[in-house]
């Protein structure tokens, strides 16, 4: 199975795989993010450490489980042949009503069928009102091209 764009990456084919990778995430469908993953995968996420495309499904459905109306925006940082460094910020509501924004880094390693066969996530969880969300539109789509990125809101 291959999940182009492959590598070698440019900086045009990292941002379709950055844009790719964030729209999955968004359709929060965790057998079809997986998809994305090398069967052997190898996640660092936070503390909890990964390993294959069924921890990746349980982690995921666990995730989205808790995290109500989340919406993730990912930015490339960095590339190289057969790497890819994003950074990203996220939003969700707990089942308690606290709304938070997650500040992350990743770094991405690929196998030559553009899977994943890495990922290294380091992410930091901020308190944040309701009033003070900046990630809006409809959860049942992707990102529209018209929505800020992460720079041009100042994240």
């Amino acid at each position: 199975m291959s999940r182009p764009p492959l590598p070698p990456f440019d900086r045009d084919s990292a941002i379709i795989k950055v844009r790719k990778a964030e729209d999955a995430w968004n359709g929060r469908d965790p057998e079809q993010v997986s998809l994305a993953y090398t069967p052997d995968s190898r996640w660092r996420n936070r503390s909890t450490f990964l390993v294959g495309r069924p921890a990746i499904v349980d982690f995921l459905t666990d995730k989205w489980a808790r995290e109500h109306e989340y919406r993730l925006i990912k930015e490339l940082w960095a590339y190289t042949e057969n790497r890819i460094a994003v950074r990203f910020a996220y939003e969700w509501r707990s089942d308690a009503g606290q709304w938070f924004r997650a500040y992350g880094n990743e770094n991405w390693l690929f196998d030559e069928d553009g899977l994943m066969a890495e990922r290294h996530a380091s992410i930091n969880d901020l308190a944040i009102e309701e009033a003070d969300r900046k990630f809006f539109w409809d959860r049942s789509g992707p990102r529209p091209a018209d929505h800020p990125g992460l720079s041009d809101l100042r994240l």
